[in-house]
């Protein structure tokens, strides 16, 4: 597929390091050229992302996977903090909550939001990201 030719960057963002290794390892299954960069914490990405953005704006990724649950910086707090900072003036990074809440609230909460693209539900699978992705199916 000829999206799948271009290189997509992804910043994944969630404090569950195994989940993160499972994670980059099915986006990787389905989208062979990614470069995937993982965060524990919503300020570390906040902090990774202001660099990037002051280096080269470009550069930004194209997808941020942003889970809510997380010490120092939650989910919620990152998007607050990536609005005031204006981060991504152009609206390059798509923005997807990737969490295991199944509670109404958080579901609407994510959607409230105009930089979130959509609510994902864990675990990721290679269904789900070759839906996020539009990519078809490697297998």
């Amino acid at each position: 597929m000829e999206f799948n030719s271009r290189s997509v960057s992804i910043l994944l963002v969630d404090d569950d390091e195994i989940n993160n290794f499972i994670s980059i390892k099915l986006i990787k299954k389905a989208l062979t050229n990614t470069e995937i960069m993982a965060c524990l914490n919503g300020k570390y990405a906040i902090d990774q992302l202001v660099e990037i953005q002051k280096a080269d704006p470009e550069k930004l990724p194209d997808y941020i996977l942003l889970d809510i649950n997380m010490p120092i910086m939650n989910g919620w707090e990152f998007l607050d903090e990536f609005k005031r900072l204006n981060v991504d003036p152009a609206g390059k990074c798509k923005i997807y909550i990737i969490s295991s809440s199944v509670f109404s609230n958080d579901i609407n909460k994510a959607r409230s939001y105009p930089l979130v693209k959509d609510f994902i539900s864990k675990p990721l699978n290679v269904e789900k990201i070759v839906e996020l992705f539009k990519v078809e199916d490697p297998a």
